[in-house]
């Protein structure tokens, strides 16, 4: 986070982020902390998002606020809301980053997986949305960051349901610009490319991932979760108070 830009208007401002335990959500995380801000994120997963916090204690920055969720259960989201609000005060920026890009032909697909995967990927983002809404008014304005995903745009195989579950995104992110944005409340999509998470390089990449990711890219370098971070700060910051109902793709330029 060396060299990171410093944002005056992050510092204390309450940030929820959904899946913030490991991978990008982890580094999304430790990027509001170094701005200082007031951070509470929730994840299914306990032990690694118990040792990112221990991290950012032992790194000097303010300690993010944990708590466990499964995000597929909109009460327990609801609740996880409620109980971030009662302890750090109303929110201003969410960060609706949770998603997981299980692989899945055609043929495995079921009624009962095609709505789990939509509600791992898409539903929470919405009920999330509607959760902070009322504070963001409240407070004059707020910043909704969504994460969509370049594999529908790229039209990658293998996984149906999270594709039309991430194109989906991109229509969610305008409709809530649209009717949020008389209250000041800001609604933008960030896309990322191939984003190198240990996830990632454990089970998906290859000799020949990683040749095709070097040819298709403009930028010839390999990303990682700080790329889509330092993004996501612009996007929550005051300085971005002009953008909304937009989606920008962060991707080295493989789009």
């Amino acid at each position: 986070m060396n060299g990171s830009a410093q944002y005056p208007s992050l510092e204390a401002r309450v940030v929820l982020i959904t899946g913030g335990g490991s991978g990008i959500g982890a580094s999304i995380v430790e990027h509001f902390c170094a701005q200082r801000a007031r951070v509470a994120f929730v994840d299914i997963a306990l032990e690694p998002s118990q040792a990112l916090v221990q991290n950012i204690i032992a790194r000097g920055d303010p300690a993010p606020l944990f708590i466990p969720c499964d995000l597929r259960d909109i009460r327990a989201l609801q609740s996880a809301v409620a109980e971030a609000r009662a302890r750090l005060g109303p929110i201003r920026v969410l960060v609706n980053n949770a998603a997981h890009d299980e692989r899945h032909t055609i043929e495995r697909v079921t009624p009962e997986y095609w709505d789990d995967r939509f509600a791992v990927n898409l539903r929470h983002q919405f009920f999330a949305s509607q959760a902070v809404s009322p504070d963001m008014a409240a407070a004059g304005g707020g910043s909704i960051i969504n994460l969509g995903s370049t594999s529908w745009l790229v039209g990658q195989g293998g996984m149906p349901a999270y594709l039309s579950a991430k194109a989906a995104v991109a229509g969610l992110t305008r409709a809530l610009a649209r009717d949020l944005g008389p209250m000041n409340i800001r609604v933008n999509c960030i896309v990322p490319g191939w984003i190198l998470t240990e996830r990632q390089i454990q089970l998906w990449l290859t000799p020949e991932g990683e040749r095709e990711l070097l040819r298709r890219q403009c930028l010839k370098r390999k990303l990682v979760p700080e790329d889509i971070a330092r993004v996501i700060l612009f996007f929550a910051a005051d300085d971005s108070s002009a953008c909304t109902n937009q989606s920008y793709v962060v991707d080295a330029g493989w789009v």
